[in-house]
C-alpha cells in the first residue's frame, strides 16, 4: 500500500551517538536514553529493551520542535543546512519501540505518546522536504519517512480491528482487507425487495485483536471519560451517551477517532477513507439484509401482480423507514464522531458515498413501482412509498449528503406525488364513467356510494401528506375561485368535488327506478350513508365544515318531504272530508267508495313498501314515525265522523278494513325488505 520515498534505497547516516546497541544515546540539550528492563521504568518501553519515561519523551518532543523551527527558519532563508540532533533518530526508534511492543509483545501501548510522536514525525517529513538539502537531513528524512510509514500501516492495521471487531455481531465485521480500488455496486438495474435469501459472506481473513483494546475496545476503562466526553464535544455531542454506538464503545469510537486523526495529518486521508468506507459499507449491507433488503430485476418488479408487488412495497416502506430512522441516523453520528472537527468534510464525503449507494437502489424501485398501470386501489400504497422517500431525504440530508442525491430523492419523491395525483384523478373518473343502467334492488346504498365513501374516509388517515402532494402539485385555479374557496384546503376541495361528483351520478341513478317514491327512497338512502360516513369520521368531518353537512341535511329533508308527497299525500286524499255530501247530505256511496278506495292503495303501499330497504335504522324510524304522524290522525278522524254511514255488521266489516292501531302496526312493517301477507283486521 505504502511506496517508500526515493531515497529509501539510500543508507542512512549513523545519528551522533547511536552505536547499535542503544546503551546511551545524548545531544546537547536533549535527554539521554538509558538501557535497562521494562519492569524498572514502564512508562513507555521499547522492543529491544530501552524505554523512555514520559518527561524525557517531553523533552524528546520539545527538542525536535526546535529542531523543526530552526528548519523552517534556515528553508525560508536559504541558509546553511541545520545539523540533525541524536533526538529525531531517539523519536524514530521509540515509535518504532512502541509499534514492536504492540505487534509482538500484545502489551498495551501509551496511545496518546504515540500519537504526539507519529505528529512530530510527520511535520518532521514535511519540513525535512523543503530544507536545505544535506547528507543529514536526506538521511533523516529517509529514515523519518520509513518509520512513519510503518507507523501508518500499523494504524490502518489497528482502525480495521476496531471497525472488524463491534461490540456486538447485529452490524457485522467488514472481512477481509478492501482493494482501495473497491467500489460499492451500484447497477441502476436492480432494485431492493424484502427477501432474505442471501445472506453476508465474509472473507476469509486473520483477524488481528487491536492493541487499543485494552483504552479504546470493548472495555470500559474510567480515566478515559474526559478525552471521550471531550471528542463527544467536538463531534457535536455533549455526552458520553451521545457518543455512543450500537456497534462500537465509546472507548473504540474514540480510538478511531484518534487514528483518523494521524492518518489524515500525516497526509494518508485516501488511505483511512477506504479503509472506513470498505468497512462501513460491508457491515451496512450486512444491516440491511438483516432486515429484509434484497436486489431484484426492474424486469422482475414489472412482470409482478398487484398483490405480489403489494406486499414487495410494504417491505419496501418498512425498510426504508427504517434505514431512515436509525441506520442513516447512527451511521452518520459513528461517521462525524470518528472524522469531527477539522475533518467534518471528510465525514460529510464519507457518508454521502456510504448512503448514496443505498439510497439509489430504494429509488430505483420505486422507479420500477410507477412504471405499472395506475389505478386507484394503488394510491394508498404509493403514499406510504412518498412518505418513506420524503423521510429518506430528511436523513440524508442532515448527514451532508451530496445535493445531486438529495435532488434525486426529491425527483424521485416529486414523480410518485405525480403519480399519486393521477390515481386520486381515476377516482374521479371512474364514478363519471359509471353509467350503470341496472337499479339497485329496493333502492338501497350503491356499491359505487360504499366504496367512494370508503375510500375517502381512507384518503383522510393521509391526510397530511395528500394536502402536501396536492398544494404542490394541483394546478392553481383562477383567483376568484380560489378567495371564494379560501377557508377550505386543497385536500379537502378535492375531497368536496369528489363527494359531488358522486351526487351527481346517484340523481342520474335515481331516474332509473320508475316508481318515483322508491326513487326518493333510494336517495335518502345513499345520502343518509355519506352523511353518516362524515359524522363517524372525524377526519372528513374537519375537511367538509359545517355548512356542507348543513346542505346535505337539508337536501335529504327534502327527498323525505318528496317521498311523503309522492306516497302518502295522495292516500290522504281518500281522507279529504270534501266532496261526501250531495245537497248537504252525507253520500253513503261516496263514504263507502272513498273506504275501498283508500284500502286498496294502502294494501299496495304496504305490499310494495314493505319490500323496499332502508338500512339506516334511524332513518327508518323517522320515516315509519312521520308517516304514522300524517296517516293516523287523519284515519281516525274520518272513522269517527263517517263509520255512522255503514250498516252495523258485515257491511262495516266490508269497508272499514283496519282500525287505526292496525294502521301503525302495518306502517312499522314498512322498508325491512320482506314482504309480508296481510290478514284483515278485526275492529
Amino acid at each position: 500500500m505504502y511506496q517508500p520515498l526515493n531515497m529509501a534505497n539510500q543508507a542512512p547516516p549513523p545519528a551522533a551517538g547511536f552505536d547499535g546497541e542503544m546503551e546511551m544515546l545524548s545531544c546537547p540539550g536533549s535527554p539521554s536514553l538509558t538501557a535497562g528492563s521494562p519492569e524498572e521504568n514502564p512508562k513507555t518501553t521499547g522492543y529491544d529493551g530501552y524505554q523512555l519515561d514520559d518527561a524525557i519523551l517531553s523533552q524528546v518532543l520539545e527538542d525536535v520542535d526546535r529542531f523543526l523551527e530552526k528548519l523552517s527558519a534556515a528553508a525560508e532563508n536559504d541558509g546553511d543546512p541545520v545539523e540533525v540532533p541524536d533526538s529525531v533518530e531517539i523519536l524514530s526508534k521509540t515509535v518504532e519501540s512502541m509499534i514492536d511492543q504492540c505487534s509482538y509483545r500484545c502489551q498495551e501501548l501509551d496511545s496518546t505518546a504515540f500519537y504526539d510522536a507519529i505528529d512530530c514525525l510527520s511535520r518532521m517529513v514535511d519540513q525535512l522536504g523543503e530544507a536545505p538539502p544535506s547528507p543529514a537531513t536526506l538521511g533523516s528524512l529517509n529514515r523519518t519517512s520509513t518509520v512513519i510509514q510503518r507507523a501508518l500501516m500499523y494504524l490502518e492495521d489497528e482502525l480495521w480491528s476496531i471497525l472488524e471487531q463491534p461490540k456486538d455481531d447485529g452490524g457485522g465485521g467488514g472481512g477481509g482487507k478492501p482493494d482501495h480500488h473497491h467500489h460499492l455496486d451500484n447497477n441502476n438495474n436492480n432494485v431492493s425487495t424484502n427477501n432474505n435469501t442471501n445472506k453476508h459472506k465474509h472473507s476469509k481473513s486473520t483477524t488481528k485483536h487491536s492493541s487499543f483494546n485494552s483504552r479504546f475496545g470493548h472495555h470500559e476503562r474510567t480515566e478515559n471519560r474526559p478525552e471521550i466526553e471531550a471528542a463527544a464535544a467536538a463531534a457535536g455531542g455533549g455526552s458520553e451517551e451521545e457518543y455512543s454506538f450500537p456497534g462500537f464503545s465509546p472507548e473504540a469510537v474514540l480510538g478511531m477517532n484518534k487514528i483518523a486523526n494521524a492518518m489524515i495529518r500525516a497526509g494518508y486521508e485516501i488511505e483511512c477513507c477506504i479503509i472506513y468506507s470498505f468497512m462501513r459499507r460491508n457491515s451496512f449491507k450486512t444491516a440491511l439484509v438483516n432486515i429484509g433488503f434484497e436486489i431484484v430485476s426492474i424486469d422482475d418488479l414489472q412482470k409482478m401482480q398487484w398483490n405480489s408487488l403489494e406486499k414487495e412495497i410494504v417491505s419496501w416502506v418498512r425498510i426504508v423507514k427504517e434505514s431512515s430512522k436509525s441506520l442513516f441516523g447512527e451511521e452518520w453520528k459513528l461517521c462525524r464522531s470518528v472524522f469531527s472537527g477539522r475533518h467534518g468534510e471528510v465525514a460529510g464525503r464519507l457518508f454521502g458515498g456510504l448512503v448514496r449507494a443505498v439510497c439509489m437502489q430504494f429509488l430505483n424501485f420505486a422507479e420500477a413501482t410507477m412504471l405499472t398501470k395506475r389505478s386507484t386501489e394503488k394510491l394508498f400504497k404509493f403514499l406510504d412509498m412518498y412518505e418513506a422517500v420524503r423521510d429518506l431525504g430528511s436523513s440524508i440530508g442532515v448527514g451532508g449528503a451530496t445535493e445531486e442525491l438529495a435532488a434525486e430523492i426529491e425527483a424521485t419523491k416529486a414523480r410518485i406525488g405525480e403519480t399519486a395525483v393521477g390515481m386520486f384523478g381515476e377516482l374521479e373518473n371512474s364514478i363519471k364513467s359509471d353509467h350503470g343502467r341496472t337499479q339497485v334492488p329496493s333502492g338501497s346504498v350503491h356499491p359505487l356510494t360504499r366504496y367512494t365513501m370508503n375510500y375517502l374516509e381512507y384518503t383522510c388517515v393521509y391526510r397530511e401528506t395528500l394536502e402536501q402532494i396536492f398544494h404542490q402539485h394541483q394546478h392553481r385555479r383562477p383567483a376568484a375561485k380560489e378567495k371564494e374557496e379560501a377557508a377550505s384546503t386543497k385536500f379537502g376541495k378535492q375531497l368536496i368535488k369528489v363527494m359531488e361528483l358522486l351526487d351527481s351520478n346517484l340523481e342520474i341513478k335515481s331516474r332509473l327506478y320508475k316508481d318515483p317514491s322508491l326513487r326518493y327512497i333510494f336517495l335518502m338512502n345513499n345520502g343518509r350513508y355519506i352523511l353518516q360516513k362524515i359524522r363517524a369520521s372525524p377526519e372528513i368531518h374537519e375537511v367538509t365544515g359545517d355548512p356542507w353537512r348543513r346542505k346535505r341535511s337539508t337536501e335529504l329533508r327534502g327527498y323525505h318531504k318528496s317521498y311523503q308527497r309522492e306516497t302518502w299525500y295522495r292516500l290522504l286524499q281518500f281522507l279529504n272530508h270534501e266532496g261526501l255530501s250531495v245537497n248537504g247530505k252525507v253520500s253513503k256511496p261516496v263514504v263507502k267508495e272513498r273506504f275501498k278506495s283508500f284500502n286498496a292503495m294502502f294494501d299496495d303501499i304496504h305490499k310494495t313498501q314493505s319490500t323496499w330497504v332502508v338500512s339506516d335504522e334511524q332513518l327508518q324510524s323517522e320515516l315509519r314515525v312521520s308517516i304514522s304522524s300524517v296517516i293516523t290522525p287523519a284515519y281516525r278522524s274520518f272513522i269517527g265522523r263517517f263509520s255512522q254511514y255503514l250498516k252495523p255488521g258485515r257491511q262495516s266489516e266490508k269497508y272499514i278494513k283496519y282500525q287505526p292501531e292496525d294502521i301503525e302496526s302495518l306502517v312499522d312493517e314498512l322498508f325491512d325488505g320482506n314482504p309480508t301477507s296481510m290478514g284483515r283486521k278485526k275492529t
